[in-house]
Parts: structure tokens; sequence; C-alpha cells
């Protein structure tokens, strides 16, 4: 059976269980607990690559967890955050991994958790087993096939059957006895994500940052790629820019690790969705992904993008206006979406609204107008605000009679095929999201981009749309990052960690 985040962790508490009132010593315990697993994995690889380990398999390393038990007269009225509190009396648990990668992020949660509830936090092992390939690759411990087959007979492999999204789908239920989840995601659903991520954008997790940018055309990717050389080359902004093969170019004059990670190698081949980061402390910068086309490369990206708990996503790209006044490069602005992609339909029904972030539609707005210098009437001439219709189908204009009607019913002004999946796993995922669109053609209506009229509106616009995205995003850090975790994000139950 599935597990949550709290992966069967009972009432009564494991032996050798710490007790905790202050949020650093108890994330220390956690560093501790981990890191002796990952060195006992280690070692055991290494026997294994020196044809050493001939005994039966050791008792394997488990996860850390964190626990909190809250008695009804510690519960409070909510407090200025979304997140931090749980909402009932009970006990609560959450197995975690990576503390050197998560630490802001956990540090966070723990201090909320004490100052909500008095405490004490309880740290100690899981009965979870790490599994072995979510610390070290075989190819990297220099297996051969013999040893490669030993690693999978004597030490603990992915339990897929294990992981799911139980909780976040707001389907788990937990069992008698079993302490109610305290995070989204287990540690080994996280694990599992890092691993994809890395696979899927050719970076490692340690560069991702908290601010997301999603394009589905390469262009964009240039655009971004010439203003991070940029910025690290003569701003104060950003420690480092890493490309595909953790290609990173430090910041001179920011110090940070990236300085000691400098170099790295370009992938002969770009990954399916190449990624790019400009970073800051504590993972505050921007990261650019190339989602490339379709629905269900946005749902995979953002299935594990979401493990690393981003502070807002915002997808910039091209769509076809579908109405006659709209112009070639005008912007649109979602506040609404029709979910005609169908890939999250298990996940999150058709009937779940996706409400629009008043945040983000703020920041992006008033980003609209700060690039393009534009006011009052001008702006709302090249900014229309209203529902985009995502497809499944790229040639949907072969369907001309059948969508006409449902854009008329809808009222959709726009039609792509990845912000409505985008947005909808913001909501499931309960990361916040946006969508600003940049009209390339207007099928409808006749105005299907020739070869020669495209060049000509990617010069124009792509630059202008990149600046913007950026532009909003630095809005949303300016202001308080926490009113953007709205409570509209999460329901009766929720987990306490954001």
């Amino acid at each position: 059976m599935p597990d949550s985040p709290a992966q069967g962790l009972q009432d009564d508490l494991p032996p050798e269980t710490a007790q905790f009132t202050d949020a650093e010593a108890a994330l220390a315990r956690v560093e501790a607990i981990y890191d002796e697993a990952v060195s006992r994995i280690c070692a055991r690889v290494a026997s294994i690559a020196a044809d050493r380990d001939e005994g039966p398999p050791a008792a394997p390393a488990c996860y850390p967890f964190v626990a909190i038990e809250v008695a009804a007269e510690n519960l409070r009225d909510p407090g200025r955050y979304a997140y931090g509190e749980v909402p009932v009396p009970g006990r609560y648990a959450t197995t975690l991994t990576r503390p050197a990668l998560f630490r802001s992020y956990y540090l966070e949660q723990f201090r909320l958790l004490l100052e909500n509830h008095g405490g004490p936090l309880q740290v100690g092992v899981s009965e979870r087993p790490i599994p072995v390939t979510f610390v070290v690759e075989a190819a990297e411990a220099g297996l051969d096939e013999r040893q490669a087959v030993r690693l999978r007979e004597s030490m603990p492999m992915p339990d897929l059957a294990r992981i799911d999204d139980a909780v976040p789908n707001g389907t788990y239920a937990a069992a008698a006895g079993e302490a109610d989840p305290l995070a989204l995601f287990s540690a080994e659903r996280v694990d599992y994500s890092l691993v994809r991520l890395a696979h899927y954008t050719g970076t490692r997790p340690e560069h991702f940052q908290r601010f997301v940018l999603f394009t589905n055309y390469q262009r964009y990717v240039d655009e971004f790629v010439a203003y991070g050389r940029s910025e690290v080359a003569s701003g104060e902004r950003y420690r480092a820019f890493v490309e595909p093969g953790n290609v990173v170019t430090p910041n001179p004059r920011l110090g940070g690790p990236e300085t000691a990670a400098a170099g790295g190698e370009a992938p002969r081949h770009l990954p399916q969705m190449p990624a790019y980061h400009l970073v800051r402390d504590r993972h505050e910068g921007i990261t650019l992904i190339n989602i490339g086309i379709g629905p269900s490369n946005a749902k995979t990206i953002t299935d594990h993008v979401a493990v690393l708990r981003p502070h807002c996503w915002l997808m910039v790209g091209h769509c076809g206006g579908l109405r006659k006044t709209q112009r070639l490069g005008d912007y649109v602005l979602a506040h609404a979406y029709v979910r005609g992609d169908h890939v999250l339909d298990e996940d999150l029904p058709p009937w779940v609204p996706v409400p629009p972030i008043a945040e983000v539609q703020i920041a992006m707005t008033e980003a609209v107008a700060q690039v393009t210098g534009l006011k009052g009437r001008e702006l709302k001439s090249r900014l229309r605000t209203g529902t985009v219709y995502t497809t499944d189908d790229r040639d949907w204009e072969l369907r001309h009679a059948e969508l006409r009607q449902h854009f008329n019913q809808s009222r959709a002004i726009a039609v792509d095929m990845e912000s409505a999946t985008i947005a909808a796993n913001g909501f499931r995922m309960r990361v916040p999201y946006g969508t600003l669109l940049c009209v390339s053609d207007k099928p409808l209506h006749g105005e299907i981009k020739l070869p020669s009229m495209a060049d000509s509106f990617y010069r124009r616009s792509i630059g202008q749309h990149l600046e913007i995205g950026i532009a909003a995003i630095r809005r949303l850090g300016e202001d308080s990052i926490a009113s953007l975790h709205s409570r509209k994000l999460r329901s009766f139950d929720e987990p306490a960690f954001r």
C-alpha cells in the first residue's frame, strides 16, 4: 500500500528519538542521521566494487523523520502564513531527505511549527530504507555488470508501489494508529523527482531556484542565456549562471559555492527539457526550463519541480490569438483556463476550478506596463486578460468546427498546449502559478505564421516578453513572498509544510 510522507510512522516513538525545541538543533540532528546513512550506503557500494562484499545484506540505512504531537490546547488561530500549522490535534510526521539541499526550507517549517504549537519536535530514524540508486549510480561507483547485480540483490532499490501523490491529490487517509502527514511528499517521492530532474534538464537539483519560468520555444532560451551571462559578468544580483551539463559561470564579484564548482561540461546533445539557472542565496534566483511543446512535457516537469517547493512558476510562451482585435505581438494574461489537455484529469478532476493568483496577476500586469511603457487604454489594447484554452492536439486547426464552438462557449481569447497544465499542476501541488502568453498567429482569422513573418515576429517580441517575465519575478520576490502562498491553494486538512 502506498505511504504518505509519514511513511508508516506509528504513534509509538521509535527508539533513539530525540526531542527539540530549537529548530537549528532539530535540523542538525536530521543532517547527522542522513549523512551517517549516506556514508553507510557509500561504504557498502565501495565494498561491492572491490569484491569484498560476500556476506548477507546488512541492515538498511533509513531516512530521518521529524514528528510533532499537538494537543488541543496547543492549537491556535490561523497565523500570518497559510502554512506552518496543523488543523486538528494529533501526531504528524514526515520522512526527510537531502537536508543540505533543503536546509532553508526545512528550517522555516521547523521554526513555524515550534512558533505555532510549542513543540517539541521529535527527530529520529524512520523504518523507510534509502534506495541506493537515490544516493549513488552504479556507473559512478565503477561497477561492472556482475557487481551491479550484487548491488541490486543486496541493497534497497526504489519501491514504486510505495511512491505516489495521494496527499497532494487529496485522496490520502491515514490508517488507524498512523501519524498524519506533515508534508505533501515523502522522502522517497522527493528523491525520485530529484533524479528525474537531473535526467530531464541536464542540471543537478542544487542549481534549481525557487522562481521558475517555463517556455515552449528555444529562442526564449537564447535570450535568457545572453541575459544570464551578462548578469554574472557585470551585475551584482546573481552569484552564478548554470547551463546544462552543470556548466557554472560564477560571478567574480560575489562569493559562493558555485565559484569552486566553476566549469562543468556541456552535453553533446541537449536533454529533453534543458534548464538554466540564475543563482541567488537561498535559491531565490530564477530557473528557466524549455519544456518544448505539449501538455505531457508540462505535466512531467512540474510533477518533479514541485518537490523543490518553488515560490511560483510562470509560463511565458506563444499562443494563437482567437479574437479579431488582437494583433501579433499582443500579450494574453490568463485569468481562467479550459483544460482540454486532459493529462491531469485522474489527479485533479476537470470540475475543480483553477483560480488566478492575485499577487501573480498584479505583478505581471505591472511588469508589462513597466517594460512596454504603456498605460491606460494603450496598455489594455496590448494586454488582454481572459481565458486560455489548452489543447492536447497540435493540429487543432483541423477540428475547426468543433473547437470554434468550444472557444465561443468558453469565451477563450487564446489557445496553446501547455498553460492550463502548468496552472492546474501548480494548483494541485500548492505552487503559485501564472501565464503570460504572446500572440504569434491567429489561425481562426487566416493569420498563420509563415517563415518570413515568424522570423520578424520573433526578433521583435521574444526579448521584450522574457524581460517582462523576469521583471514580474523581481516584483514578486521584492514583495512579501509569504503572501504568494495563498490559502486558496490549501485545503481544510492541509499538511503543515509549505
